[in-house]
Order: C-alpha cells, then structure tokens, then sequence
C-alpha cells in the first residue's frame, strides 16, 4: 500500500476503535495447532456455532493423536454443527496426519521462525487451508502484522477504497502489503463487526456508519439507520490455550 492507503487504515482504525472500543483478545496466545482448528471449523459459519463445534472436539478428545487416530466420521459427528463436517472433519484429520508424519509430533512450532508470507505458503500446503485460515493463524496466534480478509472485510475494504479487488485473497495480499504495525487485530475484528452490523452486504445502514466520511462506495443509503443487533463475540478470540497437548 501507498502512504495514502496506510493513513487511510490508520484513520478508519481510530474511528472504529472509537465507535467499537479496542477488542478484546487473548492475554495469553493460543497455540498455533489450535488456532488452525479453530479457524478451519469457523470457515462458511457464524462464530456461534463453530465455538460449539470447537467446544464439542476438545470435550471428546483429549488430544491431538486423539484426533488424528480417530475416524472421519467420529470427528465429523462432533463437529457437524459448524456445517461442512465433510469437508472440515478431512481437513482437520489431514492437517494432523500431515504434521505428525512431517515432524514426529503434532506441532507448528517451526512457524514461528518463518516471515509471514512464508508461513502462509507452508500453511496452504495442506489440503483445506486457504489464505484467510493461515493468515488468522499468523494474527491470533503469533501476534504477527498481518490483517486476515474473510467475507466482511473484503466488502468493506473494497467499498472504503483502501484497495480494489476481485476476490478475498487478492484485497488480502493488496492490503498487507505494507500494512501498518501493530494494529491488525483491532483493525480486522472492528471490520468484522462492522460489516456483521452496519456495513451489510445489502441495505448498508450508511446512515449511522462511523467511517461514512471515508467511504467511497458509490451505493450508499444514506437515509438507513438501523443497525444490526451487536454482533460482537469472535471465535478466534476465545480460542483457549493449550486446550489439547501432543
């Protein structure tokens, strides 16, 4: 991103930290295992019910082997209620399949010591994880400058101007390009909240958007005002520590 676009996000930060506050996180980061679990089973879901799949896994194994070891459909069963157990329960089997043949143990450890878009090209090596999962792995999980783009952020970011793009991981890679320090986090989860509650996909309630002044969406409804009842629990947010061991 150029200087204008950084000082744009610097901008729409402050106005959502104002109108939001400053989200809440962690105090102590999840393991990075864990946050990709976590995030596989958020994919095509609300938070809601992926924080009750997630829930559901870590009370019926107790560890990653267990898991690992378990069949498709046992670990489909325990999450089916995030939707795609299909899908989800094969790509948590593979990714945990993959990293015990690769390294003798369950464990992302080797990330840490990978620049960002490395450890993105490492995390979507394996079948089911796309751009938005490891990018959210590198944000809540190491802390790292990187803004992930799911379906709210790429129609906010597009519609504010910050970049133009045709596609989540296109507005992903033009947005962190240079993107400023240290405020990722707040960044992407007050974007999330306000494209969950105002800056919806049809009827955006322009009206009341906090960031209205600088928007360039050249279809806004001004005369709409109602909000969306708040909608701010994060799943990636109340990923617990070390929930599963090795």
């Amino acid at each position: 991103m150029n200087k204008a676009q950084i000082n744009k996000v610097k901008n729409v930060n402050s106005l959502l930290i104002d109108y939001f506050g400053v989200p809440k996180r962690n105090s102590i980061l999840p393991d990075p295992v864990e946050m990709t679990i976590g995030t596989i089973l958020s994919q095509n879901t609300n938070d809601n019910n992926s924080y009750k799949a997630y829930n559901n896994l870590k009370q019926k194994f107790k560890t990653w082997e267990a898991i690992k070891d378990a069949s498709l459909s046992e670990i489909e069963n325990e999450i089916k209620i995030a939707g795609l157990g299909k899908q989800k329960s094969a790509a948590i089997k593979n990714f945990l399949t993959s990293l015990n043949k690769e390294n003798g143990e369950i464990s992302l450890e080797q990330i840490k010591f990978l620049d960002s878009l490395t450890a993105i090209t490492k995390l979507t090596s394996y079948k089911g994880i796309g751009v938005k999962t490891a990018s959210c792995v590198l944000l809540f999980a190491l802390d790292r400058d990187v803004c992930p783009v799911d379906t709210h952020l790429f129609r906010t970011v597009n519609r504010l101007g910050i970049v133009s793009a045709t596609n989540r991981d296109k507005t992903f890679f033009l947005l962190n390009d240079n993107f400023p320090p240290k405020i990722a986090h707040s960044f992407h989860t007050n974007l999330i909240r306000l494209g969950r509650e105002i800056c919806k996909p049809k009827n955006p309630s322009c009206g009341i958007c906090p960031i209205e002044k600088l928007c360039t969406f050249d279809e806004k409804i001004l005369d709409n005002k109602k909000a969306v009842k708040s909608k701010s629990f994060m799943l990636l947010d109340n990923i617990a520590p070390q929930t599963a061991k090795k």
